[in-house]
């Protein structure tokens, strides 16, 4: 599993989809069941439609968010470890072209099922009248349409230049992205910060948290992580990666997952003391709602297992440097980021508890399926990491 012996940076490495047939065809018909299902939604049960697809796109949203977050961040702090994990991490990423398609629904129906202020007359609501500026429709839209040309003008310029590397070996290409990073960080944390506020405190305009970016950053951040573990542990089943990814690699992408798993607490931790302190109406509406009737249980779920549960797993050394129980922890860490975007979203829909539906599952099906499929046809296209790096030589030598 270790690579510490080589000296010679290693060939570019192509995946080139053999035995995915099967993968392929599941894939497309979770994507037909899914969309199809949620169309059929659309039209018989429209305000669960409109909820569902909120959160399944934000869910996809942030974790494309959160790749974006880690190619950034590689480059600003010139990182040798994580060059053989940039180039899927920016794969991830590239996804958002597709994502921008998939708001489209909410576009149709954020007004009529979703954003109930953009229907209130602000001049008989002292509330929203101090909150106009902002909170309007046209300026709703026009941020939207700014948050996806940020995130798909960052994530292909950086993929761009990236994959040139590979084909040039220039490593002026390394100091230009390096230097891109530091104003690109700025925007994305921008970008981020206000699409969380507009798609999901927006959905109630009377509550307010200024902690709010951050907390869905960091489940982002973590999610993002997750995703990337269960990526290169199924490339490398497949035959892909062998003596590039090493348990090193794993241990460090482990106490990543691990560190955020903590952030985030610390973060949800931190918003509900304050709130709970300061004992404002307008801002315990929030917890309220969702620590009564049946969604206290989730709740309670969600904190033991976004937090206590993953955080006595991962903690222990060994379980980060393996990958099978690694993945454990990472599909245990995805579906627990699952839970929080629901219980973020569904309780203004339906206040008096708990009420499941097949639409819930249908959208993100559907969108998981596309996404999945576009990604897996783009998987082949550049090396399977980035073969001309400087740093590569480090990357496949690290220790920790």
């Amino acid at each position: 599993m270790s690579a510490h012996g080589k000296t010679e940076p290693p060939k570019a490495e192509f995946f080139d989809g053999k035995g995915t047939g099967p993968l392929v065809a599941g894939l497309g018909i979770a994507a037909v069941v899914g969309l199809g299902g949620a169309l059929a939604g659309f039209f018989l049960k429209r305000d669960q439609f409109a909820f569902s697809w909120l959160y399944s796109f934000v869910y996809f949203f942030t974790i494309c968010a959160g790749a974006t977050f880690w190619v950034l961040l590689h480059h600003a702090t010139d990182a040798g470890w994580s060059v053989v994990i940039r180039r899927q991490a920016e794969n991830i990423a590239a996804l958002f072209p597709v994502l921008a398609l998939f708001f489209i629904p909410i576009v149709l129906v954020g007004k009529s099922h979703l954003f109930t202020w953009m229907n209130i007359d602000p001049h008989v609501d002292h509330l929203l009248h101090s909150k106009a500026g902002y909170l309007n429709e046209p300026f709703f839209w026009v941020r939207a349409g700014f948050y996806f040309l940020v995130f798909i003008w960052l994530t292909t310029g950086f993929k761009r230049l990236s994959t040139r590397q590979d084909q040039t070996g220039d490593v002026t290409l390394t100091l230009k992205m390096r230097g891109k990073s530091y104003r690109a960080l700025p925007l994305f944390a921008v970008s981020m910060t206000f699409a969380a506020i507009d798609w999901l405190m927006g959905l109630d305009y009377l509550w307010y948290s200024t902690m709010w970016g951050v907390y869905i950053f960091a489940g982002a951040a973590g999610a993002s992580m997750a995703v990337l573990i269960l990526l290169f542990t199924a490339l490398r089943k497949a035959g892909y990666l062998k003596e590039i990814i090493t348990r090193e690699h794993y241990h460090i992408m482990g106490k990543l997952l691990f560190a955020f798993t903590v952030f985030w607490a610390y973060i949800g931790f931190s918003q509900y003391m304050l709130i709970w302190y300061a004992n404002i109406p307008e801002e315990t509406t929030y917890f309220l709602r969702r620590n009564t009737e049946s969604w206290n249980v989730l709740s309670i779920l969600l904190v033991a297992g976004h937090f206590f549960l993953p955080f006595v797993f991962l903690i222990r050394r060994r379980i980060k440097q393996t990958s099978f129980t690694l993945c454990i922890g990472a599909v245990w860490i995805l579906l627990m980021h699952w839970l929080d975007i629901y219980i973020i979203v569904m309780p203004m829909l339906h206040p008096a508890g708990f009420t499941p539906s097949i639409l819930d599952l249908l959208p993100l099906v559907g969108i998981g399926s596309v996404l999945a499929l576009v990604f897996l046809s783009g998987l082949g296209r550049h090396s399977l990491f980035p073969s001309r790096d400087p740093r590569l030589i480090e990357s496949l030598h690290v220790t920790n």
